[in-house]
Order: structure tokens, then C-alpha cells, then sequence
């Protein structure tokens, strides 16, 4: 049951260092270290604020909640972050303008993830939130060597040209309805292009959810900055488990 398996877990989470080029990526690792057999490895994308507690408390309930090992991928290098949107506008600008050093970043987190003793290296998953939606995204269009991703309110947009039996991974989008970063264009596109390429993706959509649905931060965010974000306890819980539902049929129970 769930909640022994809680009562037994010891989920241990640290800073990690792991390079990308010539470029040194401060993540954070999350694992139950009570886990005896390899499980899967879960990636996690950051919103474009960068590497934060928000983001590593995602990692943390995965690896208590799952027994699976988390790792907060690095994107921008050095663990560098922002506090206010016009250094997070640039940070993330400056990675999603440069495909190929984000691919590179995180195939060095993949291979970093890999490498874990707790980790079955054939089963890998990744997500991301806003920013890091895209990039998982942008990830699974490649043809990244994934079992599935999933996208908490990202960009549907692609920066990655995806072709036709390439994309390999599984694909779960959670997208909030009221969204106004991501258009009902948008979402229609990203289901078009899904089809041509013959990927297996589904879209959630939660009514009424705004854009950074998930972070218990973005209200107070969205009025201190004037952004149309905002947490919604609901479309998080549902979204969560909708997310499990997925893990369920990438990994089993």
C-alpha cells in the first residue's frame, strides 16, 4: 500500500554537479534509498525561472510518492536562476534560441540519470513545467531515447522539427484552459503535427486553469509582476494524477 510504502521510504535529495560540454550543470538529485531493485528515472524540467525550491520539491514528492529517482535538470547552466521575469525572459531566450547546446544539456542529464544506482537505465521518463514543458517536448521531437514525457502547462510550439516515426516517446500534455501563452491554435497545431509524425500524445485540458497552474507561487507572482498566472489547486491535483495514470502505463505499478 501507498502509505507503508511511505512509512518505510527515505528519500534523500542533494545538489549534484555533472558536466555539458564545457559547461559545469548544478542539479539536485531526489531518490528513495530504501529502494532495493532499480527503478525508473525520472528528468525534470525547470519553469524559466531556473532551478529552484519549487522545482526540487517536485523531484522530492516523486521520489516519495513513486519510489522513482528524480533529477532537476540544469538548462542554463551553473545553476543559474532568476527572481523577475525580464532575467527569466532572457535566460530562457537564450537556451531555446540555441537548440543544440539545449539538446546537449540534457542528454548530459540523461546520461547523469542513467548512471544512478537506483535507476533502470531502459526506463526513463521526463517532465517539464512551463519553460521545461517545451523543452521536454522539443526533447521527444527529436527523438530522444525516452519511454514518455510529459508537459505542465509548456509551449506547444516546436523549436525541434519532428519526423514522421522519430519520436519515440509518450507524450502527456496538461495544458490549462485559460492559458493565454498557449492558444487554442496552439493546441490545435500541436495535435496536427502529433498525427503527421504519428506520435502517441494526449492532451489534457483543465477548464479554468491559467498559465503555472501547478506552482503554489504564481498567484502571488502573477499580481506582483502583472502576469496572467495563477496556481489552481484543482487542475494541480488532477493533473498530478493524470501523471500517474501515465507512469502506471509507461512502468507499471
Amino acid at each position: 500500500m501507498l502509505g507503508t510504502r511511505q512509512a518505510e521510504a527515505k528519500v534523500v535529495g542533494r545538489e549534484v554537479e555533472y558536466e555539458a560540454g564545457a559547461s559545469i550543470m548544478r542539479g539536485y538529485l531526489a531518490y528513495d534509498d530504501a529502494q532495493k531493485i532499480p527503478r525508473p528515472g525520472i528528468l525534470v524540467v525547470h519553469e524559466w525561472w531556473g532551478v529552484d525550491d519549487y522545482v526540487r520539491s517536485r523531484a522530492r514528492q516523486i521520489a516519495d510518492e513513486f519510489g522513482y529517482t528524480a533529477l532537476v535538470v540544469d538548462m542554463y547552466g551553473e545553476g543559474r536562476h532568476a527572481d523577475e521575469p525580464e532575467a527569466a525572459g532572457k535566460l530562457s531566450a537564450e537556451i531555446s534560441r540555441d537548440v543544440p547546446t539545449a539538446i546537449t544539456r540534457f542528454e548530459a542529464a540523461l546520461a547523469f540519470l542513467r548512471k544512478q544506482k537506483h535507476v533502470a537505465p531502459g526506463q526513463i521518463a521526463a517532465i517539464g513545467y512551463c519553460f521545461g514543458g517545451a523543452v521536454v517536448l522539443n526533447m521527444a521531437r527529436n527523438g530522444e531515447d525516452l519511454a514518455g514525457v510529459v508537459s505542465f502547462h509548456g509551449n506547444l510550439a516546436p523549436s525541434v522539427t519532428a519526423k514522421p516515426g522519430k519520436v519515440r516517446a509518450r507524450i502527456l500534455v496538461c495544458h490549462g484552459g485559460d492559458d493565454p501563452f498557449v492558444p487554442p491554435a496552439q493546441v490545435d497545431a500541436f495535435r496536427k503535427e502529433m498525427a503527421a509524425v504519428g506520435a502517441n500524445a494526449k492532451i489534457e485540458v483543465y477548464p479554468g486553469a491559467k498559465h503555472s497552474f501547478t506552482n503554489p507561487a504564481s498567484t502571488a507572482r502573477g499580481q506582483k509582476f502583472k502576469l496572467p498566472i495563477a496556481f489552481n489547486a484543482a487542475a494541480d491535483t488532477k493533473s498530478w494524477q493524470d501523471m500517474r495514470v501515465f507512469f502506471q502505463s509507461l512502468f507499471g505499478k
